[in-house]
């Protein structure tokens, strides 16, 4: 038995995960090419081994000839019955073959041929190891910067995260554990070349199917992501079970599972919105948290016109368009968003509209006002009296003749 050959070859596998049988494969092509630049050819040469004990013997079979042309193909009757005595002419004798016996030239191209192998291998396990990570999230090591691009240790290999994938804002320290999304692996001969990213929408799906048990179970499912890396993200969600909230489980018990993905991301906000086939109601959803009045929608133009609050335009449109901007690409529709007296003169609302819809107002401040101070504070009614109905409310508080524009005391 061929104990130390075994015991590299073991190793080699357990350490560089390269199997045992195609090292063994790159030995015997080794030795038939030594036995190559030896002899000058190695047609006639074959390699047994035996694969348990890593035992290998080098066989040169020669032809029985009269006289001998090719020394390295042919043998003399002569020698042939030398070896023994029942060859005749014609008959193929198996010569064995020292190893030893080969030059240092031919020794160290054996050499060099097994290490190629080996590094080739190396390259195609690891190559297959993060290619099967492609289109998912990897956890990296900081190692430093270079230029603006940051060098990440992802175990086996190295990645490059170039400025341009880099989320606006974010500065990484040396030895910081960050996630990044793996764009693309591609094989090339100095190793696998790893794109990754940390401004991909499909970074922000992959944490949240890390974090919520019913994403990464199928129950809900994210439908439509939009982000502005650093700053932003809406992602409208849906449940295939009618018992299960799907907005509830991506932002969990107070919070816990979206924080989570809003540290990782390193503060980028996060609006989770319900989806739906209705384009009027995603496209409502989707401008979240400005309140919408109305929504015309065309499915075949994919556009739509938008009729908000006049103080809800600055929150709809968002700063410097980011709201309506994140809108438009979660829906995939061309949003033009107007406010109420925008709408009027253009001719979209009718001239009266202000008037016959004064019920309107009061329910939208009274909504406001709730959501900001809670349902039981008393004073969302009296907020909305105030600002339309300023001599109802006198009345009501001081009496029919009290209000005439001076001061009162209660």
């Amino acid at each position: 038995m061929n104990t130390e050959l075994l015991e590299a070859l073991n190793i080699l596998e357990k350490e560089k995960e390269i199997s045992k049988e195609t090292l063994l494969d790159a030995i015997e092509n080794s030795l038939i090419n030594a036995c190559k630049n030896h002899f000058g050819k190695a047609d006639n040469i074959k390699v047994i081994m035996d694969r348990e004990t890593c035992d290998y013997k080098l066989i040169q079979e020669k032809t029985v000839v009269e006289a001998v042309e090719d020394p390295v193909e042919e043998i003399s009757l002569e020698d042939a019955k030398a070896i023994d005595g029942r060859f005749e002419l014609g008959d193929i004798v198996q010569i064995q073959v020292e190893s030893k016996s080969f030059g240092r030239i031919a020794t160290q191209n054996a050499k060099n041929l097994i290490l190629q192998k080996i590094r080739e291998e190396e390259r195609k396990v690891v190559f297959d190891q993060y290619f099967e990570k492609e289109k998912d999230i990897v956890t990296g090591i900081v190692q430093r910067y270079v230029g603006r691009n940051v060098s990440i240790n992802l175990g086996k290999a190295d990645a490059m995260l170039t400025e341009n994938e880099q989320a606006r804002g974010e500065v990484f320290r040396p030895t910081e554990r960050i996630k990044l999304y793996v764009v693309e692996v591609k094989n090339t001969t100095k190793g696998p070349k790893i794109l990754v990213s940390r401004t991909h929408p499909e970074l922000v799906k992959r944490l949240f199917e890390a974090e919520v048990a019913e994403v990464r179970d199928g129950i809900v499912e994210i439908k439509s992501i939009a982000r502005e890396a650093g700053s932003r993200t809406k992602i409208a969600v849906w449940s295939n079970d009618p018992d299960v909230d799907p907005v509830g489980a991506c932002v969990g018990m107070n919070g816990a599972r979206v924080n989570a993905v809003v540290n990782e991301l390193r503060g980028e906000k996060i609006d989770i919105i319900n989806w739906s086939d209705n384009p009027g109601i995603l496209i409502e959803n989707a401008l979240s948290p400005a309140k919408v009045i109305s929504v015309m929608a065309d499915p075949d133009d994919k556009t739509a016109s938008v009729i908000v609050p006049d103080y809800q335009l600055s929150l709809a449109i968002g700063k410097e368009g980011q709201n309506a901007r994140l809108a438009a690409r979660l829906t995939g529709y061309k949003i033009d968003i107007k406010s109420e007296t925008q709408a009027i003169e253009s001719g979209e609302l009718p001239e009266d509209y202000m008037d016959l819809d004064e019920g309107i107002y009061e329910e939208i401040y009274e909504e406001d006002y709730e959501d900001a101070y809670g349902e039981d504070d008393g004073y969302a009614d009296g907020y909305a009296e105030d600002e339309y109905a300023e001599d109802e409310y006198a009345e009501e508080e001081y009496g029919e003749d009290a209000y005439d524009g001076e001061e009162h005391e209660e």
